[in-house]
């Protein structure tokens, strides 16, 4: 068999499967016979056999010589297809000879400009001097050292890392990939500071925010501790201006402080319902251009539910003296919050004593943050890293393989537990905290395609039984993955004070977490944690950007059922739902059910299941068509609460001038296919 000279100048042995499958798909693609990919396929391989012995062709050669066949054959529909496609696929590449990255790896365009936006070095003068490939391997380097603290040979640990991360198998969260390896080497992405009642105390937990989100962290904060607007300062015979007042110093400080230089901050801002400023609080975010670096959230008590369920009386308490200062209907406070949701997506809300019934370290603490986007409740000054694996690749064939997704959770423990070592951390206080607990958060993304794969619609009971299975798996096997790594390593060193005391060896105080995992799922070109699809194909803004998410399973599925089209596509990506296409088979519609063809309850009843099989918490927006009620928003915080979430997050289509997703419009996907558009 002939060698092949491929486009980057190696050999490789000429593989005519990979004639065939092209020849396929091009003839799927234009509603021909298939079989005859096999003639056309023999037809080009003949011509090679008949040229010279010293005749080594490349890639190009041999496309060349298929449109010819498909031409002489009369497939005049499928050349025509097949030139095209070259094209797009020309066209790729040099953009991202442009971008000037080097892609072995063939990742997608979108994904590519993630990566050179955000992640993949540059020398002092903005100019990429790193490739995915290298990235992936300086992570795996660095990350894979901290074996030999324990007197482990980081080598064959290295190489497990690089393959799992190369793959796209397993993913950490943003600052992983950004900083292991370099002189900066945060490697964190969530932390929770405190703030006492005290000039000192606020400034101090500024200044931390400050230096943490400079290096690629994000940060959340409890404020219910400082003294209400309008209090008295002894010190200085004084008026308090309360909790907002310093939210929006923070908001400003972290406008002007950008992570690394690479994202801005974020962070989440937390009050208690029992504060006297909690209705200031709830109607910060009211107007659009108000605290745009905070998410916030009311944090709920039990009896603050019941009493606004039963519409029952509700006392606010002065932090500095405990004192009853007000008394206000609680189901008014509980509407007023969903009121601002419903026009927002602020606040949110976080059930506090579910939190804390289940806080794996209660002699340490309570706790009374979360992280930016909720899926991790810390403690003040812990820190915790993340990781998502891929669900797509957890298939051998059609079958999900819970062997491998067993492996995969057994080597992203063994990672996380590695960046608590390798870690530089910002703050010493946080460094003993974080050591102390060994809190890690491994999670999923891509769960909405993994569905598919397996021909079940997100909304149903069979995605709810796989969603409780699934996650009921990668627990235990995280689980088990901690007390290995202990029996050799230790345990926390707080095991003592925690839930696991006296039940044997535990490396971490927790192990899992969902993540939203917004830009670490679009370098793996699949949807975000475990959300249901946003649209089949939808803009994305980030980076500064608009990117153009086209669903790779749904263009898959087209073509190969024989209806795809460019006018398909640009219908799809205007509608958003493909509900009411009908030029749309119905079992593919039905699959392909987006978030807003989901009733809001069944988002609340996916976020709990997960929830029930998860040490931290879940981060999962509800979102909601434009046209939702009130009434079905304040079901939601409702039904959250009783099925035992941590915190609930919704989001109102258009409830935002500019929306991290939106729906697009067909002069934009034109734009796109014509390769003028901005990324």
């Amino acid at each position: 068999m002939k060698e092949i000279i491929k486009r980057d100048g190696s050999v490789e042995t000429l593989k005519p499967e990979k004639i065939y499958r092209a020849l396929e798909k091009a003839l799927r693609a234009t509603g021909q016979d298939i079989a005859l990919a096999q003639k056309i396929g023999d037809e080009v391989i003949e011509e090679l056999a008949k040229r010279p012995v010293d005749f080594q062709p490349t890639v190009e050669d041999i496309q060349d010589m298929v449109e010819k066949r498909l031409i002489s054959n009369g497939k005049f529909e499928t050349a025509k297809a097949y030139i095209l496609y070259r094209h797009a696929r020309t066209d790729i590449r040099r953009k991202k000879e442009i971008l000037g990255i080097k892609d072995a790896l063939k990742l997608p365009l979108n994904s590519l400009h993630v990566l050179e936006e955000r992640y993949l070095r540059k020398d002092i003068r903005g100019k990429i001097i790193e490739s995915p490939t290298a990235m992936f391997r300086r992570v795996a380097k660095a990350i894979a050292q901290a074996d030999a603290n324990y007197g482990e040979d980081p080598v064959d640990t290295e190489e497990a890392f690089y393959n799992a991360l190369a793959r796209l198998e397993f993913l950490p969260n943003s600052p992983t990939l950004m900083n292991a390896g370099t002189a900066l080497g945060q490697l964190a992405a969530c932390f929770v500071l405190p703030i006492e009642d005290s000039l000192a105390s606020i400034f101090e937990a500024l200044k931390h925010g400050a230096i943490i989100h400079q290096s690629g962290g994000g940060t959340g904060f409890s404020f219910s501790k400082i003294r209400p607007n309008g209090d008295v300062v002894k010190s200085t015979m004084g008026v308090a201006s309360g909790p907002v007042s310093f939210m929006r110093i923070f908001d400003r400080a972290t406008e002007i402080i950008k992570q690394g230089g690479k994202r801005r901050g974020a962070n989440m801002g937390i009050l208690s319902v029992q504060h006297p400023d909690i209705i200031e609080f709830i109607r910060a975010k009211e107007h659009e251009g108000e605290l745009v670096n905070f998410n916030i959230s009311v944090a709920v008590t039990d009896d603050f539910i019941l009493r606004a369920v039963n519409n029952q009386t509700h006392d606010l308490i002065n932090p500095r003296n405990g004192q009853v200062v007000e008394i206000l209907n609680a189901r008014d406070i509980f509407d007023l919050s969903v009121t601002n949701a419903w026009k927002s997506g602020d606040p949110g809300m976080i059930y506090i004593d579910e939190i804390n019934r289940r806080n794996s370290t209660p002699e340490i603490g309570q706790i009374e943050s979360t992280n930016p986007c909720g899926e991790v409740p810390l403690l003040p000054y812990e820190s915790c890293n993340l990781g998502s694996i891929n669900l797509t690749k957890m298939f051998s064939g059609d079958t999900f393989d819970y062997e491998k997704l067993r492996k995969t959770v057994t080597l992203g423990v063994h990672f996380l537990d590695n960046v608590i070592d390798a870690n530089r951390y910002p703050i010493q206080e946080i460094e003993k905290m974080t050591k102390g607990n060994r809190k890690i958060g491994l999670g999923v993304m891509g769960f909405a395609d993994c569905l598919v794969k397996l021909n079940i619609p997100y909304d149903s009971q069979q995605a709810l039984d796989f969603a409780a299975e699934l996650m009921r798996f990668i627990q235990d096997a995280a689980r088990a993955a901690s007390r290995a790594l202990a029996k050799k390593r230790g345990s926390f060193p707080h095991i003592d004070r925690s839930i696991f005391k006296g039940k044997g060896p535990m490396r971490n105080a927790t192990v899992t977490s969902i993540a939203p995992t917004g830009t670490i799922s679009t370098i793996a070109n699949i949807s975000s944690g475990i959300e249901p699809f946003f649209s089949v194909g939808y803009l994305r803004n980030a980076l500064d950007t608009t990117l153009l998410v086209i669903n790779p399973m749904f263009e898959e599925i087209a073509i190969e059922r024989g209806f795809y089209s460019n006018d398909l596509m640009s219908e799809v990506v205007r509608v958003g739902s493909i509900k009411k296409v009908q030029k749309i088979p119905e079992d593919v519609r039905r699959l392909f059910s987006i978030a807003h063809d989901i009733a809001p309850e069944f988002h609340v009843r996916m976020q709990a299941v997960f929830q029930e099989y998860v040490d931290n918490a879940v981060s999962k927006t509800i979102n909601l068509p434009k046209d939702a009620t009130l009434e079905q928003t304040r079901t939601v915080f409702l039904l959250a609460h009783k099925l035992k979430c941590k915190g609930i997050t919704i989001y109102r289509y258009g409830s935002k001038r500019r929306q991290a997703l939106e729906f697009g419009g067909y002069d934009f996907y034109r734009a796109c296919g014509e390769g003028i558009c901005s990324f």
